[in-house]
């Protein structure tokens, strides 16, 4: 029996990798790119260290809000994030991925591995590997949410280099 793959996302940013991992990991910069298009990101906290915590809020359209707590498991700056990420409530406590509509498929936590490598100069290739499987991830449109936010956080990029 395969294994599904599971999803994972690759871009090349025009930018240092320092920078490229610097918009991905301060508070003030993950506000500007967090969440697909139009929502936004009215909070964002990050303890940005191996066993540090982190809690984002996206905010839709209609002003719902939707909450991500997690852990950085490991931290090897500026090259790769090991994270785990939920779905929680305002202040960081798990909530079931059932309680805010996703199904009983979606797991209640997420492993990502976010690798940051040189691509040439002045370029960097940003590679995000999600442990869900990838029929679970489309199912819940999470590769078009994912393509938006970067597509925000490469606009965020441009507007830091200026």
């Amino acid at each position: 029996m395969t294994k599904e793959p599971n999803l994972v996302i690759t871009r090349i940013f025009q930018a240092p990798r320092e920078l490229v991992f610097r918009a991905w990991t301060d508070p003030r910069h993950v506000a500007q790119w967090w969440g697909p298009k139009n929502f936004t990101a009215p909070s964002i906290k990050i303890d940005f260290r191996k066993g540090g915590k982190f809690l984002y809020c996206m905010r839709a359209p209609d002003g719902q809000e939707y909450w991500n707590g997690g852990e950085f498991l490991e931290v090897e700056a500026p090259k790769r994030i090991v994270q785990v990420m939920y779905f929680s409530d305002a202040l960081g406590n798990k909530k079931l991925p059932t309680d805010i509509g996703f199904g009983p498929d979606f797991p209640a936590e997420m492993r990502d591995v976010i690798t940051f490598e040189e691509a040439g100069p002045l370029q960097t290739k940003l590679t995000l590997v999600r442990s869900n499987p990838l029929s679970v991830s489309k199912k819940y449109m999470e590769d078009k949410g994912w393509g938006q936010s970067l597509d925000k956080f490469e606009e965020a990029l441009r507007d830091l280099q200026k």
